[in-house]
């Protein structure tokens, strides 16, 4: 009995390949909504298979709110990242979405990108149940994630809207003196 089309399969030459443990196979997704034959796109886990100018020129491409990050502020994000996970169609980077977690309570999912070309395949489905599913996650009370226009996609994956976390603080350049005193204020009893 074959797999379901939208089923991922692991490679099975473990001694030959490096990244066989961590090395998938995206077989034939293509029948969501777009005609993309992902027969030869291979989903990879770990910051080893992130190229760095692929990844910010695959942010240039489709996110607005990532087009002027920095190859050093990239690196430091994936280096404050597990799990990772990219969507190549041979040698060519296609999708990437990255986590942060405590592993128990809470995670968040972040960057979820596919290239435009193969939007609508189901990739962008894919990376965001492989990080899921991922040791890192899949015991996390609460997953997280932000999106500005994906709404009804992550729905689709199972999130639900929640309106009682939204708390931002905008990160602000700080002067630092010299040297750091801080004084305690305390505004008890006051």
């Amino acid at each position: 009995m074959g797999q379901s089309k939208s089923e991922l399969k692991s490679e099975s030459n473990v001694g030959s390949d490096p990244w066989s443990i961590q090395h998938q196979t995206v077989d034939n997704i293509n029948d969501i909504t777009k005609d993309v034959d992902c027969r030869t796109v291979q989903l990879r886990v770990g910051p080893e298979f992130v190229e760095l100018r692929a990844l910010q020129a695959l942010f240039n491409l489709v996110a607005f709110w990532a087009s002027d990050r920095t190859l050093e502020d990239l690196q430091t994000a994936l280096d404050h990242s597990d799990p990772i996970v990219t969507a190549w169609d041979n040698t060519t980077l296609i999708g990437f979405a990255r986590a942060t977690s405590d592993g128990v309570y809470r995670a968040t999912i972040w960057d979820v990108v596919v290239d435009p070309n193969y939007q609508g395949a189901g990739i962008g489905r894919k990376l965001v149940q492989t990080l899921i599913t991922h040791p890192r996650l899949s015991r996390v009370e609460r997953i997280y994630l932000m999106t500005t226009n994906q709404q009804a996609f992550y729905e689709r994956i199972g999130f639900t809207e929640n309106q009682t976390t939204t708390m931002v603080l905008h990160s602000q350049p700080l002067e630092m003196p010299a040297f750091l005193e801080v004084e305690l204020e305390c505004d008890v009893g006051q």
